[in-house]
């Protein structure tokens, strides 16, 4: 596959970032960090609800598809999030602006997302003093409704803030802040819920299971108090704003020219199928772990901490690229061949070190380690090269399902996590895919690309389904992530390429 990564990509749609950097060539770093802060919060409370599935189903008797309702709530208010927000957009974003993100700038936008996700998360209380299904449902959509803007803002900032060459680096090393989130949430609100090793016990009736869905208001309670704390933060700061492109006639032209693009069109449907393979996987392994390990709910944590923690093991060995001067003196090929093995080893200590905080034997887990040697040698394969690896590791994607439903469950419950090693850069890659040469239109085009998040609702519900229908079965609902992931092939060999919008009307 030729480096289809030549020459600059960077829009000018940043005015002030320019300045907070000091050159279009370099991160500025503090501000970097500081914006990256908001990955942490979307990983927490995305896997939490993979913990919130299996408790809610058990207190409420509730069939697995009905279950997956949410993460169905959750990830569709991504799309209507993105709708509200093109709608309020050509409402009021006002003159000289192109949308409400041109018109609040960066910072202000993502403290509003932040406060609007906090509001969610006080539903929480209600939800779980009442074990009421409807009232969860209610706080995961508003919370989805607030990261909705959050990413629109977030992820091409993040793009932007510094030379194009290293972008989905920056977007990887930024996702492995999010999954820092993904591996703490399901032992926190785990222990919130069972206490340490799961004291509630899987046998509890119902007025403990009262008691420990009361309990769930806890972390969440603490996740809306810091949002608020957050919202301050970006509301004082100017991370900039996107530079109008023009004529509103002039803007609406060159969108119709851009989503005409392969590139964007089929980054649309690759987010969807993407985030779908991914919240599917883990959203559907608990009930895996229940039919063919025979396992308490209490005793899932681990397991699905593991399957979001392969995706910070991912992000984290992804970013060895973005070495770009030799180590304790050695050169930058070997410097980097040092990072591969060095990161995901730092990044599977931590997740052991979380399970055992949790109270939890890490050490039952070392037979993940095999697949953490596949994943560091198609890292180097890859090259960091965006359209590469997204081949390469959805191809992989696909070999963990299959090795997942054919091989006994002690194996195949490894194969099913090792899927997050191999979804943890496909965001970036998409991403950087799909936002090459759109100029003005990135907003748009990242507004569009978060819109389509919403694939991991109707994913997850899909395969809650099939899992329900005895001719298939939890083993075999897998197949809709091996169909997910042949498509996220085809789009990296296929349809990401870039090509110019001026010929694509």
């Amino acid at each position: 596959m030729p480096n289809l990564m030549i020459g600059p990509r960077r829009s000018p749609s940043v005015s002030a970032l320019g300045s907070a950097s000091g050159n279009s060539l370099s991160t500025p770093w503090r501000s970097f960090l500081t914006l990256i802060g908001v990955f942490f919060f979307w990983g927490f409370v995305a896997a939490s609800n993979d913990i919130l599935i299996p408790v809610f189903k058990q207190a409420l008797n509730l069939e697995q598809a009905q279950s997956q309702m949410i993460s169905f709530a959750f990830y569709v208010a991504y799309t209507l999030g993105s709708l509200l927000y093109l709608g309020a957009s050509a409402l009021w974003s006002g003159p000289g602006h192109d949308d409400l993100i041109s018109r609040w700038g960066y910072s202000k936008a993502l403290s509003i997302g932040l406060l609007i996700s906090a509001v969610g998360t006080m539903l929480f209380i209600p939800a779980a003093d009442q074990a009421s299904f409807p009232l969860l449902l209610a706080g995961l959509m508003i919370v989805g409704l607030g990261f909705s803007l959050q990413q629109t803002v977030a992820n091409p900032l993040v793009l932007l803030m510094g030379p194009a060459e290293g972008g989905s680096q920056r977007l990887s090393l930024a996702g492995g802040i999010n999954n820092l989130g993904t591996t703490l949430g399901p032992l926190l609100v785990s222990y919130a819920i069972f206490g340490p090793m799961g004291d509630g016990g899987s046998t509890a009736g119902p007025t403990s299971t009262v008691l420990d869905l009361s309990s769930v208001k806890t972390p969440y309670m603490a996740l809306g108090a810091l949002f608020t704390l957050a919202a301050l933060v970006f509301y004082f700061k100017d991370l900039g704003r996107p530079t109008p492109s023009g004529s509103a006639q002039g803007a609406a032209d060159e969108g119709k020219r851009i989503f005409a693009l392969p590139q964007v069109w089929g980054g649309m449907i690759a987010i969807f199928l993407y985030v779908g393979v991914e919240v599917a996987t883990a959203s559907n392994l608990p009930e895996y772990l229940r039919a063919e390990l025979n396992l308490p709910v209490e005793s899932f944590a681990p397991y699905v901490a593991l399957f979001w923690a392969s995706l910070m093991i991912g992000r984290w060995t992804g970013t060895a690229a973005m070495v770009q001067q030799g180590i304790l003196g050695l050169s930058i090929a070997a410097s980097r061949t040092l990072m591969r093995l060095v990161l995901p080893t730092a990044a599977f200590a931590v997740y052991m070190l979380v399970t055992a905080l949790g109270g939890h034997d890490p050490f039952e887990h070392v037979a993940f380690v095999p697949a953490l040697v596949v994943l560091v040698i198609a890292d180097a394969i890859s090259g960091g090269k965006a359209e590469r690896q997204l081949a390469l590791y959805a191809g992989l994607g696909m070999v963990s399902l299959v090795v997942g439903m054919l091989a006994p469950p002690q194996v195949g419950v490894y194969a099913l996590t090792a899927v997050g090693l191999f979804c943890s850069t496909l965001w970036p890659c998409i991403f950087d895919l799909s936002l090459r040469g759109v100029g003005s239109a990135t907003t748009k085009v990242s507004s569009a690309l978060i819109m389509m998040i919403m694939g991991g609702g109707f994913v997850s519900v899909l395969q809650g389904y099939l899992a329900d229908t005895p001719s298939v079965g939890i083993r075999g609902s897998f197949w809709v992530g091996v169909v997910c992931f042949a498509y996220l092939a085809f789009y990296a060999l296929v349809l990401g390429k870039p090509r110019n919008a001026r010929t694509a009307s």
